[in-house]
């Protein structure tokens, strides 16, 4: 199979849908391998880099989408890559399509095979190439709240972990799940006072197991957010429905609950994000304020440290990678439920009952367009 990994072009996205090691195992495998020029350097992979892996460096973005079998991104395909879509050409990579009616529109129209990282599964019921993403996103979250928390950036003027004799932050993580996980790891780790909610009593469980008293968890209520807001320093909105948007857990009416100066960071933003108030930014302009309160919903949080998640990404997706090289997108769907579980779009039909629902589609069963 021919396989192409464009660059990434979305503000700020300096990861690459494949590493040098990644290319290499596919080559060996007896796979071509595309790889658009410059497509690592912001991340210190060389052109060289990947000529020695064995690929073929190509001039421009559109040479790859004319020629490869598969594609391989990191991000959703921006308008100008939705149009060099072919159809029966997979286009593998994040695609977020439930709260994005426009990309949905296209890659239907496009007639290409649509596999999103973010609802391939695995034999736990897991989400295995979101994981490494959600485990960036969840530790950068503390980074970026505790930062926006400094005085300087508008922020209460709040040291995450205090010092001896001054209260530690409070910090508040919606969602138990992967994100929600690391967060409370990096913010523990960082001295500050961490309670995490979630509407799962067996997750809940799990993480008093795993973390005992250092850690408060509270079951999710909408009385028990409204409660624990009006203490609140740092707010993580780390909430998944796999394939849905997020739920809209801090309403507009509940920030009058926060001492200004507060932050919230969304993680959940890909999906719509699960504040009323949360819109996307990028990493050039990452906050804004909603009635004194602090805003971080950038996009694309991971791409700040681009080399350590391109590396992350491509160690969870290279083994989905290859089996669709070798076995071709027929056999690895009829093969793979896991797989199946990750097409969102297969030429003109939503097989993705969450997206379809999303955008007012006519849900198509994926068995009864490969069988």
């Amino acid at each position: 199979m021919l396989i192409g990994v464009p660059k990434e072009i979305k503000n700020n996205e300096y990861r690459v849908g494949m590493t040098p090691g990644g290319v290499r195992e596919l080559v060996n495998a007896g796979h071509q391998v595309l790889v658009e020029h410059d497509a690592g350097a912001g991340i210190g992979l060389a052109d060289t880099d990947y000529q020695q892996a064995g690929a073929i460096i190509v001039a421009l973005a559109c040479d790859i989408f004319a020629q490869a079998d598969m594609i391989v991104k990191v991000k959703e395909p921006q308008l100008v890559e939705r149009a060099m879509l072919r159809p029966y050409q997979i286009l593998f990579t994040y695609l977020h399509l439930a709260p994005d009616q426009q990309q949905t529109k296209a890659l239907v129209e496009s007639g290409a095979i649509c596999i999103a990282y973010e609802t391939v599964t695995d034999n736990v019921g897991g989400l295995p190439l979101l994981a490494p993403m959600s485990e960036v996103a969840g530790r950068m979250a503390v980074q970026v709240g505790a930062h926006a928390l400094e005085k300087t950036q508008g922020g209460l003027g709040i040291l995450l972990g205090g010092v001896p004799g001054v209260t530690p932050a409070k910090v508040i993580i919606l969602g138990g799940g992967v994100a929600g996980l690391n967060a409370a790891r990096m913010a523990m780790g960082l001295g500050a006072d961490v309670t995490v909610i979630d509407k799962s009593l067996a997750r809940l469980k799990i993480l008093d197991e795993q973390f005992g008293p250092r850690l408060k968890t509270l079951y999710s209520t909408t009385d028990t957010i409204e409660q624990v807001l009006n203490d609140a320093d740092l707010i993580i909105g780390a909430v998944l429905v796999a394939g849905r948007t997020a739920p809209k857990l801090v309403t507009k009416a509940m920030l009058a609950n926060l001492k200004p100066g507060s932050v919230l960071v969304d993680i959940a933003i890909d999906q719509g994000g699960c504040f009323e108030t949360s819109k996307p930014t990028t990493h050039d302009d990452p906050t804004y304020v909603v009635d004194d309160i602090i805003h971080y919903c950038v996009a694309n949080m991971p791409g700040g440290v681009a080399r350590t998640s391109t590396f992350a990404l491509t160690n969870a997706t290279l083994p989905f990678v290859i089996e669709l090289a070798n076995k071709g997108i027929q056999q690895s769907l009829q093969e793979n439920r896991h797989l199946r579980a990750g097409v969102n779009i297969f030429q003109h039909h939503v097989t993705y009952q969450a997206v379809a629902e999303a955008h007012g589609y006519v849900h198509t069963a994926l068995e009864s367009l490969i069988s």
